[in-house]
């Protein structure tokens, strides 16, 4: 007979095995599909970054020089390699970090989308992949979402290096006269720089070639990632440290992005518009997994503080400046 002191739902509690350890769902197999998809993407990005690297050839060969190039087409275009595989090296190595770390725990992710852009300075506007379910635990959210950033990073490095190698340094004429895009130098960038040629006097400017410039874009690319901000690397590993917090972090990172953007460089204006817009859509808190509150190992935590120490290396804050030069003043 029923204790009437007891209600129901005490009842079912008291009779329902509770379990000691999390219940572990097997993921979903992985689905089969065709790869002619990211191939065609693949050859398209390579065909608008190595246009676009033909005229970074262009720009490093002539300098501020009257200089005629004498090449043909296919000349130019074998040329335009020193740009476009460099590029693709760094963003296809970040993507398959995130790819093989799903590939690991059993998440369903796609291969890399490469997406081709001819008409901008990059000539692609990176790659993506899809993760298709949810990823589970905070090890496996963390260790997804680190592996592309240091994939990349590891990679573009030694491209810098060598990139600037090939570089030289170029005065600049006391006649020029016109409109120059300044690049913004991340901290890695000007130690390559300096290694390279040390102080650099007034008047002369580092020729860049166009392998630097794949890894500058590599750099940016990777400090994009790295804010801590909804569904970017940064995002994942900001949650997988800080758990239900990083929410917190969200909103101070779009406050900064905000800040950047009307008092350092209009050039973050896009970047900025897109995270907001990312954040209205998907929200500003993080999807949670299931173990949200355990602690990440220390091993972890090492490499998240290494995470911190990338996006610093790779930002800068004003990655992009038009500037115009008048005979005798140079900036």
């Amino acid at each position: 007979m029923p204790d009437p002191s007891t209600s129901p739902v005490d009842e079912f509690l008291a009779t329902t095995p509770r379990l000691s350890e999390p219940v572990f769902v097997p993921p979903l197999p992985a689905r089969r599909e065709g790869t002619l998809k990211y191939i065609v993407l693949f050859l398209l990005t390579l065909w608008s970054a190595t246009y676009v690297g033909q005229m970074h050839y262009v720009s490093f060969s002539v300098g501020f020089s009257d200089r005629q190039l004498l090449l043909t087409a296919g000349q130019l275009a074998v040329r335009g390699f020193w740009y476009s595989v460099p590029v693709l090296l760094i963003l296809g190595s970040h993507e398959f970090g995130h790819y093989f770390a799903c590939r690991y725990y059993g998440v369903d992710a796609s291969l890399p989308y490469f997406l081709p852009m001819p008409m901008v300075l990059t000539g692609t506007l990176g790659a993506v992949i899809r993760i298709r379910q949810p990823i589970p635990t905070k090890r496996a959210l963390f260790d997804i979402g680190i592996a592309g950033p240091i994939a990349g990073f590891v990679v573009a490095i030694p491209l810098l290096l060598l990139g600037m190698y090939l570089s030289n340094v170029v005065p600049i004429p006391p006649q020029f006269r016109g409109t120059v895009i300044e690049f913004g130098e991340p901290l890695l960038f000007k130690a390559a720089e300096w290694i390279r040629f040390g102080a650099i006097a007034d008047g002369y400017t580092v020729n860049m070639h166009p392998m630097v410039f794949a890894a500058w874009f590599g750099m940016l690319a990777t400090a994009l990632n790295l804010f801590p901000l909804g569904q970017l690397d940064g995002g994942h590993i900001s949650y997988a440290v800080l758990g239900h917090r990083s929410t917190t972090v969200t909103f101070a990172t779009v406050l900064c992005l905000v800040t950047l953007t009307v008092f350092v460089s209009h050039s973050w204006v896009i970047w900025t518009v897109l995270s907001v817009a990312m954040l209205i859509v998907f929200g500003p808190r993080h999807p949670r997994v299931w173990d949200e509150h355990m602690p990440l190992d220390r091993t972890r935590l090492w490499l998240a503080a290494f995470a911190v120490l990338m996006f610093v290396l790779c930002f800068t804050p004003a990655p992009l400046e038009i500037k115009d030069i008048v005979p005798g003043v140079h900036v």
